[in-house]
């Protein structure tokens, strides 16, 4: 049996969809409901010093780069279903724009 290196591009794909489903939500339901309506109370300080940290500069990167990488995938996945070709260019445009992001979000990380 041929060996593939399609479970090297699932793995991204797979914990992308998971923090696409787990985390994302509850960041928006913290950020976004929670603090303006004063449920909960972050400091800037706290939530900068999570920032400056290593491991929460993975961590942030992390909820960029795994849902980026799993929307390229699924929108490639789509223009195939579409009908759009599944050629280079297709594959280009999707995963090249899910690197880009990747790439801005380590850029704004590492400028922090």
């Amino acid at each position: 049996m041929a060996r593939s290196n399609k479970p090297m591009l699932w793995l991204p794909f797979a914990g992308g969809g998971l923090v696409a489903a787990l985390i994302i939500p509850v960041l928006i339901l913290i950020t976004g409901v929670l603090v303006p309506l004063g449920v909960l109370h972050l400091r800037y300080e706290t939530i900068a010093a999570f920032a400056h940290n290593p491991l929460g500069k993975l961590i942030v990167l992390g909820a960029v780069a795994l849902p980026a990488w799993h929307a390229a995938h699924r929108l490639r996945m789509t223009a195939h279903d579409l009908g759009l070709g599944s050629g280079i260019a297709i594959k280009a445009a999707c995963y090249g724009t899910a690197w880009l992001l990747i790439l801005a979000a380590a850029g704004a990380l590492i400028a922090v």
